[in-house]
Formats: C-alpha cells, sequence, structure tokens
C-alpha cells in the first residue's frame, strides 16, 4: 500500500510504502516500517533524499474525516508517545491512500504532558504559499478542539495501540 503526499496544485511530492493494519469505516491504521522506501516523484520533500524510513517504526492511526492522524510511537522497542500529525483527511484509491501534512502537531509523551510542534512552520508555509489561509484556519481550529480534548482527558483512540507491535 502507497501512502502518498499530495500538494494543493495535485501533484504528488511523496509516496511512502505503508503496510495496511486495519481497515474499516471506523479507522485506517498503517504501519511504516523500518526501511520503508519513499520516493520523491518531483524531486524535492523535506525528507529528500532519504530513500527509506530511518527511524524505528510507526503506526498511523486515522479516522475518515479527521484532519490529523494519530502515530504510535516506539523507542527501543518500548512505547515512547502519541504524536497527533495534523493533516488533510485521507482520500482511499485502489493503491493506497493521499493527504498532505500540514505541518502543525502535538508530541504526547508517554509519561508527560502533550506540547505543540511547529507551529510556527504553519505560519511560514502560508507565506511560503504552499498552503491557502483557509487550510491554515482549519487546521487551527482542529487543533484547538484536540488540545482542549487532551487537556480534558478525552482520546478517541483506543489506547491499547501502545502496545501493538507489527507480530501482534
Amino acid at each position: 500500500m502507497i501512502r502518498r503526499e499530495v500538494l494543493n496544485d495535485g501533484r504528488v511530492w511523496l509516496e511512502q510504502d505503508v503496510e495496511l493494519v486495519r481497515e474499516d469505516p471506523e479507522l485506517l491504521a498503517v504501519w511504516v516500517a523500518p526501511g520503508s522506501a519513499m520516493r520523491y516523484p518531483l524531486g524535492f520533500h523535506p525528507w529528500y533524499p532519504k530513500p527509506a524510513w530511518e527511524s524505528p517504526g510507526v503506526l498511523q492511526l486515522q479516522r475518515p474525516g479527521d484532519w490529523y492522524a494519530v502515530w504510535v510511537f516506539r523507542r527501543e522497542d518500548e512505547f515512547a508517545g502519541w504524536y497527533v500529525n495534523f493533516q488533510e483527511p485521507f482520500r482511499r484509491w485502489d493503491g493506497g491512500f493521499d493527504t498532505q501534512d500540514l505541518e502543525l502537531d502535538i508530541w504526547i509523551p508517554r509519561d508527560g504532558p502533550w506540547e505543540w510542534k511547529d507551529r510556527e512552520a504553519l505560519e511560514e508555509r502560508v507565506r511560503e504559499g504552499r498552503f491557502t489561509a483557509e487550510q491554515a484556519a482549519h487546521v487551527r481550529t482542529e487543533a484547538e478542539q484536540v488540545a482542549a480534548d487532551l487537556d480534558a482527558g478525552r482520546r478517541w483512540w483506543d489506547t491499547s495501540w501502545s502496545e501493538w507491535s507489527p507480530a501482534s
């Protein structure tokens, strides 16, 4: 299966091999294994020219229509934390799905409070013209809702995903 990042003008600028873990009407879960191939059809991307995923594997959980995915990070085979990656809602196609990373993120370490990541990067991408002001406003609204849910102790995802491994 392929996860593609697609720019506003429809050009694919990253293709990443992923393995399907679960797909049903409520959830798409994919695994990015260490060494998963990455391709750059346009010849540029923030990760270019890395040919493969270099970090430990990451499980990505996403619900249809959500403007974010929840990534499950591990370090040395132990759960490290949740990473809320704000992105366009995924669009499924026969060979995989399309989305677009929207820069803004939240890191929720296993043993600590959550924190914002890349807030200034979102603003920079708007200034560069990569994201529209409308996209940025939408993702900020979504992010504030997720932050409020986290502050209230609410998470939609099952925390048992922190124990998942590719062998399970």
